[in-house]
């Protein structure tokens, strides 16, 4: 691999760093530690950048103190969520790919055969809000942009080491020079009188146990309460998600699995109730192609190989917040609003009423529900602000089919 580093400006850049949002409860120094020390890249250097790391070797020219490439590109482009951008630099072509504010691709290649062929794989996921690329490319819908112009001076996104040593030394000393303190004074007592026995105050001693039986019985009632609530009917509309924290969710999800892989052809990913999954089919590429880019690109993700020439990415979606949400209307009424809605902006959907039957603690209950199906080009954020005068919306599922660039919908609402 060429070295990554770019010079703008006489000054010396950081590319190829490998970027990951930080996981939550975790210190962006602690995330390098974990990533470094599960890849098998022998990632030692790392830049923090927003909500993200970024992860590199010295090998390919990166050092202490540099800063990063991209940071700095984002920062200029600020203005789009994603975009796709290559630049002409003076020792090949940088190719920088952020989806919803989350840099997924971040290299520099000095074969502007691959660089080109790269960028055209990567235009083909949908909802770009930016294309750059030179002008000698004749790339449709590109605009043509000089890094030089988007380098701001800036110190921030500086490359860091994963290294621990340097970091806990400190805390390492002061805790042996604590033990030998401590030993000493253990060795050498100020004072070698017997102490005197305790004094056990009788009321204090009462008044303790009655406290503790307080507690025992405060668990109990508690407990009691639970088991009480467990045998009450729980609703599924009790227990929804906000309806654009969902679209969000899955629109970003789907784009997290959808990362292209050189040599290999996206055809459809879906968004469902617990996980997201992508299929992509061989086109040129391999397998040990696709386990090496992909287990870089999409961390954590489940692979299934359905052959040799196809092979299902699958990702635990995270969990959301939920309320209780329910529609006041008749089933009917939803209906006939739905479909009003659905003329309104000129999209087909198919449209049924139906009723479901759950049982709790030995009750049955009946449940309203409208299902709702339909195709459109709008993206999930688009498409859910249909029902914004509803409630007890929930959108089961949405898949995303290369082949027609459609989104395809489920959508239910809980009815009274």
């Amino acid at each position: 691999m060429t070295k990554q580093i770019i010079t703008v400006k006489r000054k010396k850049f950081a590319t190829g760093l490998f970027w990951q949002p930080v996981g939550v409860g975790n210190t962006p120094y602690n995330y390098a530690k974990l990533l470094a020390r599960k890849s098998d890249k022998k990632y030692n250097l790392f830049a923090e950048y927003r909500s993200m790391i970024g992860l590199t070797n010295s090998y390919y020219g990166g050092r202490i103190g540099m800063l990063s490439a991209a940071a700095h590109v984002v920062d200029s482009l600020s203005e789009f969520v994603s975009f796709l951008a290559v630049f002409a630099t003076d020792n090949g072509f940088y190719l920088v790919a952020v989806r919803n504010g989350i840099i997924i691709r971040d290299v520099l290649i000095d074969d502007e055969k691959i660089a080109r062929r790269e960028y055209v794989a990567l235009s083909e996921i949908p909802d770009w809000g930016a294309l750059i690329a030179p002008n000698s490319w004749g790339m449709p819908k590109s605009q043509d942009k000089k890094i030089e112009d988007l380098i701001e001076s800036g110190n921030y996104a500086r490359l860091r080491p994963v290294g621990v040593f340097k970091r806990v030394w400190p805390s390492v000393l002061f805790a042996v020079l604590f033990v030998m303190f401590g030993f000493y004074i253990l060795k050498n007592p100020v004072d070698n009188k017997k102490p005197s026995e305790p004094q056990i105050n009788n009321e204090l001693a009462n008044e303790y146990r009655r406290q503790i039986e307080l507690k025992k019985q405060e668990i109990l009632d508690r407990k009691l309460s639970e088991e009480i609530q467990e045998q009450n009917i729980s609703y599924p509309y009790d227990h929804l998600p906000n309806v654009m924290e969902r679209a969000d969710l899955c629109y970003k999800a789907i784009a997290f699995v959808m990362q292209p892989i050189m040599g290999w052809d996206q055809t459809f990913a879906k968004c469902d109730e617990e996980y997201v999954s992508a299929t992509f089919e061989r086109n040129f590429g391999t397998l040990n192609d696709f386990y090496e880019i992909g287990a870089g690109l999409m961390p954590g993700a489940i692979v299934q190989q359905i052959s040799e020439n196809e092979i299902i990415v699958r990702v635990k979606l995270p969990k959301i917040p939920t309320y209780a949400s329910l529609d006041e209307r008749d089933q009917i009424t939803v209906a006939r609003d739905v479909t009003t809605v659905f003329q309104q902006i000129n999209t087909p959907a198919q449209i049924n009423n139906v009723s479901d039957t759950i049982i709790n603690g030995g009750q049955t209950e009946i449940i309203n529900v409208t299902e709702i199906s339909a195709s459109s080009k709008m993206v999930p954020q688009q498409f859910m602000q249909a029902f914004n005068d509803f409630q007890g919306v929930y959108m089961t599922s949405v898949s995303w089919r290369a082949n027609t660039r459609t989104w395809n919908y489920e959508v239910i609402i809980y009815t009274k």
